[in-house]
């Protein structure tokens, strides 16, 4: 049976701040572990206005604390933004704090734009074109120090840390099944290539002492209420973020609204449209129908729910009624 994980992107909403985003991911953290969705995670953007979880091993560390059963991990470490070493000493660091519940995802993004990757690096020499070099040496770097070996991670080194690449395009597909690991597609925001690359990874798949056979999560945007149409008034506050941010006017998350279409332009209702297509919302029944749909095109070993809705008390909801879908799907499995 396929199972259910949640990704936060921690959302800053209109008068709102990034504390209280921070309590409302642990609180929605720990829902999800009564719930039984098997992973947390945290996502790594950096200068937008909307989302907390910039600094994500800290934010982990926050949630870690606050729950006891339920892996916690990054979706993901946009590793061109940082040296391997630090990485492996961060989540080194979270593997020691909360052992056997840490996953790393990683992914060749910047996370932000050119201008915050230059602030961030200080150079944009390498970047994604190193990826490839910079995965294979994070993960030497979670092996067991030889001796004699000259930089080793501390912590780090020899811990449980399961390493996932994540991707949005066939490159993270192919690299994923060459180098033996799991794989993510960011299907919930860039769906485009979704199953081609699930394709290629499990054909091309390696076996590697870390996996031995293809292990597939597609994430999708699921916002679910009482009924559709109170579903579809809270998907319009992601939709409005979403044309603020590919019209270069990211901001906090805007409340829901009751006219979206009225508000959207034949460009913007294209752009949502493809970007979108694999969201789900709506009420009970519609979500349990829209994640069968999703599981059985996508074959995937798990589904990563994000929901960005702006009540607290709804999202909380939300994701509610998502375990309650999921595990009537089990039963007439």
């Amino acid at each position: 049976m396929t199972q259910l994980s949640v990704l936060d992107l921690s959302p800053i909403v209109q008068g709102g701040d990034a504390s209280l985003s921070f309590k409302c991911s642990l609180d929605l953290a720990r829902q999800a572990e009564r719930l039984g969705y098997k992973r947390y995670w945290l996502a790594e953007h950096h200068n937008m206005p909307g989302i907390a979880s910039a600094a994500t091993a800290v934010a982990l560390a926050h949630i870690g604390g606050g729950t006891s059963t339920i892996r916690i991990g990054a979706g993901g470490i946009m590793l061109p933004n940082h040296a391997p070493l630090m990485i492996a000493e961060q989540f080194g660091t979270l593997a020691s704090l909360f052992p056997g519940r840490v996953d790393l995802g990683l992914g060749r993004a910047p996370g932000t734009d050119q201008l915050t990757a230059q602030a961030l690096r200080r150079h944009l020499t390498g970047g994604a074109d190193t990826f490839p070099n910079d995965v294979v040496e994070l993960l030497h770097y979670f092996q067991p120090a030889k001796p004699g070996q000259a930089v080793r991670a501390v912590p780090g080194a020899g811990l449980d840390v399961d390493v996932w690449i994540l991707g949005s395009s066939t490159f993270g597909a192919q690299m994923a099944a060459m180098l033996g690991l799991p794989y993510a597609f960011a299907s919930h925001f860039a769906p485009t290539d979704l199953d081609q690359a699930l394709a290629i990874y499990r054909e091309r798949f390696q076996p590697s002492v870390r996996l031995a056979r293809p292990h597939v999560m597609a994430a999708a945007t699921v916002i679910a209420a009482d009924t559709d149409a109170e579903a579809r008034r809270l998907f319009s506050s992601l939709q409005q973020s979403f044309v603020s941010l590919r019209t270069g006017m990211p901001g906090p998350l805007p409340p829901p609204v009751d006219d979206i279409d009225s508000r959207l332009d034949p460009q913007a209702r294209h752009m949502l449209s493809q970007a979108l297509s694999c969201a789900v919302i709506g009420g009970p029944a519609t979500v349990k129908a829209g994640l069968e749909a999703f599981v059985l095109r996508t074959g995937a070993d798990e589904v990563m729910v994000t929901a960005s809705i702006f009540d607290h008390a709804a999202r909380l909801k939300s994701f509610e009624i998502v375990a309650a879908a999921h595990g009537a799907m089990a039963l007439a499995a």
